[in-house]
């Protein structure tokens, strides 16, 4: 699954995969790990800044990534301050012995009305929205919440604010906040953003050298195998 994804994303002509950012640094590279599983992502559940912590599997999961990361020379750790991700980095940080910093505008997407609302709910009472939210994601607003492009503009503001120096930075983050990062590395616009959907426990490497971001390797989850096996 993987493998395709990454081929989608790297044969398509039409798609610069490159952005201009710290252009006086010689290389800059950016782990982006979304967390592991949480009961809410189990049972379809919106969870956008609601606090749920990783279930068993999704501790699991955590675990199998850090391990994956463990030779990785990571100099500086940031998370979003959810429980999920703090979580995800921490065990990350088992083998690196970094101090965590915790980062606000990695938070997810803010879902407004629709926070612990699960999915079968709003197909039956919100199926217009649903439509709406299919058909051009880049164009709704999240009652009471933010839209994509909100959530983009604070998101990219973390990367702008650590691409001026030098070496490896890992943000542990979520789906929307990984994805919307990823739509600006790629010029890519946000209605287009289902293009670019990252599993939970995965790791992207993105690399920016002398101010051109590029994918490396995108959506790698080989690290999780055995974790459905984890009941929880």
């Amino acid at each position: 699954m993987t493998k395709l994804c990454i081929f989608r994303l790297f044969t398509s002509p039409s798609r610069k995969t490159y952005i201009i950012i710290g252009s006086g640094v010689s290389l800059v590279k950016l782990i982006l790990v979304r967390h592991g599983q949480t009961l809410w992502n189990r049972e379809k559940r919106v969870q956008g800044v609601s606090d749920i912590a990783l279930s068993k599997r999704g501790s699991a999961q955590a675990d199998s990534l850090a391990r994956s990361l463990r030779g990785e020379k990571i100099d500086t750790i940031i998370s979003s301050p959810l429980k999920r991700a703090v979580q995800t980095a921490e065990a990350i940080n088992h083998f690196h012995h970094l101090p965590i910093e915790p980062e606000k505008d990695l938070m997810e997407l803010n879902m407004g009305d629709f926070e612990g609302m699960a999915f079968q709910e709003m197909v039956k009472n919100h199926g217009d929205f649903l439509k709406r939210w299919a058909e051009d994601p880049a164009s709704v607003v999240m009652p009471g919440g933010e839209s994509l492009a909100e959530l983009q503009e604070r998101a990219w503001g973390v990367v702008e604010r650590i691409a001026g120096k030098s070496g490896t930075t890992l943000l542990a983050a979520h789906n929307f906040t990984i994805m919307t990062i990823l739509c600006k590395v790629k010029e890519m616009d946000l209605s287009h953003i289902r293009q670019v959907h990252v599993d939970v426990a995965s790791k992207t490497l993105v690399e920016f050298k002398n101010g051109k971001g590029n994918v490396i390797f995108f959506n790698d989850i080989d690290h999780l195998a055995g974790c459905e096996e984890v009941i929880g």
